[in-house]
């Protein structure tokens, strides 16, 4: 029988959507398309590429875009962040645990750092992406700045300060954190340079995996430099009484 309830005026609710269900290909295609991009944006810059020739030489369709990176900026925005290695807060928490020598905390923090170099040209592209950022800068280089640089030089210089007994980072701490860093850039900026002129440093994991363990070492001696330093570093000198002014009178005052 026929409910007679009367009929609500209000609107029903919408239920929220269920998730869509990945596609078969999903996983391959996203691939596909983020490293098709990640190729054109270093080569042309953000602005230059159009998602027609993105989607066009990944062989997917424009709607993909869409589906699984929200717009062409969210494209971007993956390209600094996944073939890297994502998130650096994850990153920062390996090699800045407690109890950790510091040469423990080295060798965590240079394996990561140089695992890219294992993707081969990937490593190039990235490295050529951002460069293109710091020359023709978008809001995300901002983001990458405070995320994934800014972090992780805070944490290295912290665990400066608690191997060497500083109480607070001060220039020199900094100096060093950025010295140590910088040892694992230029691999990165001079990646052509080697290949050039050294390419079986680079060529296979084993070989990547050696530079990680040297580059610690290297960067072991730097702070055992800075300790010496310090520890031969005169105290501040002692302060001598400045003798009074005389008195009106002429007279030196006691």
């Amino acid at each position: 029988m026929k409910s007679t309830a009367p009929t609500s005026t209000l609107p029903a609710r919408k239920t929220a959507a269920a998730p869509r269900a990945p596609r078969s290909d999903g996983a391959e295609a996203r691939q596909r398309l983020l490293y098709t991009a990640l190729r054109l944006f270093a080569q042309k810059g953000f602005a230059k590429t159009s998602t027609r020739e993105i989607v066009r030489e990944a062989g997917v369709n424009i709607s993909a875009i869409s589906y699984y990176f929200g717009d062409k900026a969210g494209l971007y925005a993956a390209t600094f962040s996944e073939p890297m290695g994502g998130n650096a807060g994850d990153f920062v928490a390996l090699y800045a645990a407690p109890g950790l020598s510091l040469e423990e905390s080295l060798r965590i923090f240079f394996a990561k750092m140089v695992e890219p170099f294992d993707q081969g040209e990937v490593v190039r592209q990235c490295i050529h992406l951002h460069m293109r950022e710091m020359l023709e800068p978008t809001s995300l280089w901002a983001k990458e700045l405070e995320r994934d640089i800014k972090d992780p030089h805070r944490a290295i210089a912290a665990m400066l300060c608690r191997h060497l007994g500083v109480a607070r980072a001060d220039d020199d701490i900094h100096r060093l954190t950025f010295a140590i860093t910088g040892l694992a850039m230029q691999l990165f900026v001079s990646q052509d340079v080697i290949e050039a002129i050294r390419p079986a440093l680079l060529r296979t994991p084993r070989a990547v995996d050696t530079w990680a363990r040297r580059l610690a070492g290297y960067a072991v001696a730097l702070v055992e430099a800075e300790a010496q330093r310090r520890a031969a570093e005169p105290g501040p000198p002692a302060r001598t009484q400045a003798p009074r002014p005389p008195s009106r009178s002429g007279r030196k005052t006691a």
